[in-house]
């Protein structure tokens, strides 16, 4: 019988290799670390040199306060750091880095060497390790700060070395941790050697200047500045606008107290702000910083440090949907289309995300008085008249001794005359409004045209007001003077049955009788006379489909079934004063550029596009 024992303590030098396979998996993982040792050492400036994408090297100096002889020979050692000295100081974390781990892991499996000094010693400290993995210390005239160098990572751990991609690969993930580090750090300057060559140069500035840096110099102009401080919890930074939409999570940058971080929540904060804008496979542009009281956080989950826990994480969420849905709703985000012929010589429309907007600018709409803005204005029926109807007495008379241009109505030669044309330079509280097909609004604007969908934008009309009288549970009914019985089917009986509560706060009055039959008392007032019955039953049809189908919540499904179905369709005529009153109420919504199910509502085309279509530029 064999009686050694199988348990035994792991040689320091095996456990060391082990512990850093957590901390350091591949070159970008190292450039992280040493990065943000340069931030917490009050760094202004830091190199990051690579060679070999960063399997032969990684450089990283700063001009930080630097270390003195005794530091620098403990910062190697396991958990050595000072940054934290107490639990107390774990509890409130004002650090990127903390847990003293990453030296003493890259240690174990690069060949290391530190150079630094402090501003006030006269020579500073080099330690390196030499070939037979002996410590070495030497004394000598450095540039102020720390510079760390870590040659041939992983040459003492060939599995690991092995797995590490392609050089572009690895090369693009250190680009991509740098990139995110300068964003995070606009303060700071930044420069990024690949080979020697100079691939990157930041130099310091503020957030705008570091986005154009990153990205593009117009970046900005496709960009909706968010911004909201309170004493608990703050917000600010860029979302892209709905036309810059991209098909990959790559380009969304939370920065939780200056530290990049993952978090599905907070993501999912900001994609639930563009309200159905973004289709399936769509991800919107957003560099956003969020301030929250370090006590409140917990970082300390995984030795990346790229996780992180909130005491209230609900709150959190709630007010990042609030802040972004409010910053989107200041800006006029209406679709600038243009014509672009690709390289198969066909036509498409493209949208331009780079057109300045200016922060509650929306002149650039129909019905707008020069900046005057009628938005989250709630005006009666006969206000609006007024509005629409204060043309000049000339203006109203020539209307009427002028035949439409386009009129098939006979006129005599000798009554001929031009039609009245009024050009865009002129002023107009009224600017011309006409619907195409009977499916589309056309107006003027200021830009160019502006084209709408009409049903759906009565459709996002009616959503909006839907989930108010839900929420207000104030119902308005219109009283049929005969009542409709109506005879159901089971299965839409019981759906019926089973969402009444909903329809009672919209405004419907049903009474229920047996074997499914159904009399209808009231409706809700945007529903027109005649048409009750067809409405209900397609109402009912259309939630159904979204229970099966989408899975929506119960509340919401209701809002975008009633607004669906009761709103007007394409095909309806409209009058001009229903023309004006449906633009109104359009642009009073809290999001009225797509409808409750994504689909687009408005479009505008610049007269810059006309005049390039007719040979003009």
């Amino acid at each position: 019988m064999n009686n050694q024992n199988k348990i035994h303590i792991l040689p320091e030098n095996i456990a060391n290799k082990i512990a850093a396979g957590e901390v350091v998996q591949r070159p970008e993982s190292v450039a992280k670390e040493l990065l943000e040792n340069s931030i917490d050492a009050a760094a202004k400036n830091i190199e990051l040199i690579i060679k070999n994408a960063g399997k032969s090297l990684i450089q990283v100096c700063d001009d930080g306060i630097g270390m003195n002889e005794a530091d620098v020979l403990i910062c190697i050692q396991k958990h050595a750091t000072s940054k934290i000295s107490s639990y107390e100081d774990l509890e409130a974390i004002n650090t990127l880095g903390f847990r003293g781990e990453a030296l003493s892991s890259i240690a174990a499996v690069s060949q290391l060497e530190i150079r630094t000094e402090t501003m006030d010693q006269e020579f500073g400290t080099l330690i390196k390790f030499d070939d037979y993995g002996k410590l070495v210390k030497e004394k000598g005239s450095f540039p102020k700060g720390t510079c760390v160098i870590v040659k041939n990572l992983f040459y003492n751990t060939p599995a690991r070395r092995n797995f590490l991609k392609s050089n572009a690969t690895e090369l693009k993930h250190i680009i991509d941790v740098f990139k995110k580090i300068s964003l995070s750090h606009y303060d700071i300057s930044f420069k990024f050697y690949n080979d020697d060559e100079l691939i990157y140069d930041f130099q310091s500035g503020n957030l705008e200047k570091r986005i154009a840096d990153i990205f593009a110099d117009n970046m900005i102009d496709a960009l909706i500045p968010v911004e909201e401080r309170t004493d608990y919890l703050s917000i600010y930074g860029y979302v892209g606008k709905p036309t810059l939409l991209r098909k990959s999570k790559g380009e969304q940058y939370f920065f939780l107290n200056s530290r990049f971080v993952i978090n599905k929540n907070l993501n999912h904060a900001v994609f639930n702000a563009y309200e159905n804008i973004l289709e399936k496979g769509d991800y919107p542009f957003f560099v956003l910083f969020l301030e929250v009281d370090p006590k409140k956080i917990d970082v300390n989950i995984h030795p990346s440090k790229l996780e992180v826990r909130f005491d209230d994480e609900k709150d959190i969420y709630n007010f990042i949907l609030a802040v972004v849905k409010k910053s989107l709703a200041t800006y006029d985000l209406v679709p600038d289309m243009q014509l672009n012929a690709n390289q198969s010589e066909k036509e498409t429309l493209s949208f331009n995300p780079f057109r300045r907007t200016d922060k509650n600018d929306f002149s650039d709409r129909p019905g707008f008085k020069g900046q005057q803005s009628f938005r989250n204005i709630n005006l009666s029926d006969k206000a609006i008249d007024l509005i629409f109807q204060a043309v000049p007495d000339e203006i109203t008379e020539a209307k009427k001794e002028v035949k439409h241009p386009f009129s098939f109505e006979a006129v005599p030669p000798d009554k001929l005359q031009a039609p009245m044309v009024r050009t865009s330079t002129e002023q107009s509280d009224t600017p011309f409004i006409i619907q195409l097909h009977n499916k589309y609004l056309l107006s003027q604007i200021k830009s160019g045209l502006m084209i709408i969908d009409q049903h759906v934008a009565h459709e996002r009309i009616l959503y909006e007001k839907t989930l108010k009288r839900l929420e207000a549970d104030m119902p308005f009914s219109q009283q049929l003077l005969f009542p409709r019985t109506v005879q159901m089917d089971p299965a839409r009986y019981a759906i019926l049955k089973e969402i009444n509560q909903y329809l009672v706060k919209l405004g419907f009055e049903i009474k229920f009788f047996g074997k499914n039959t159904i009399v209808i008392e009231g409706v809700p007032d945007d529903i027109k006379s005649g048409s009750e019955e067809k409405v209900l039953n397609e109402i009912l049809e259309e939630y159904a489909t979204n229970q099966r189908e989408k899975n929506l919540e119960e509340r919401d499904n209701i809002a975008k079934s009633y607004s669906c179905k009761a709103s007007i369709k394409a095909g309806d005529r409209l009058t001009e004063r229903e023309m004006r009153l449906l633009i109104d109420q359009l642009f009073a919504t809290s999001m009225p550029y797509v409808c409750p199910h994504g689909r687009p509502i408005v479009i505008k085309i610049s007269l810059d596009e006309f005049d390039r279509r007719f040979g003009r530029t």
